[in-house]
């Protein structure tokens, strides 16, 4: 179930970057269930991402992690230019922006098709992911 405050920080977050709220509403509840301390380390993506930047363990395992309420993985941050600790993405406020920062690239990736920007956002693991997403949203309408 939405936390109302949690609502309040995508609203607030989005709004200025003319967002769907109710779309970034929706994917939370399909990535973490509203769960900010939601983590779950992803070894393909590893494999095939974080193995060739030869980093240091902890900074490879926690790139290869995806972190808080839109489950964003720690690579994805750093590509965006966040710099902080990786563990901090499940604080809502830090995780939502980056997250809306990161949402916002695969839509203009996809040149504002929110279906082909969320499966951008999946990475094809999931080929029924935007569908599963889209049906959520018009509870948070």
């Amino acid at each position: 179930m939405a936390d109302s405050s949690l609502v309040n920080i995508i609203r607030e977050q989005a709004g200025p970057l003319n967002l769907d709220v109710p779309t970034i509403c929706a994917m939370v509840e399909q990535e973490s269930a509203w769960n900010p301390w939601a983590i779950r380390y992803e070894p393909a993506f590893y494999s095939k991402y974080i193995v060739p930047l030869h980093l240091s363990a902890t900074e490879s395992t926690a790139r290869s992690i995806s972190w808080g309420l839109l489950q964003l993985m720690g690579q994805c941050a750093r590509e965006h230019g966040y710099t902080s600790d990786l563990s901090k993405l499940c604080d809502p406020a830090v995780g939502l922006k980056w997250g809306i920062i990161h949402w916002q690239s695969k839509l203009q990736l996809a040149k504002g098709n929110v279906s082909a920007a969320l499966l951008f956002w999946n990475g094809g693991g999931n080929k029924a992911y935007a569908s599963e997403v889209l049906a959520r949203v018009n509870k948070y309408k």
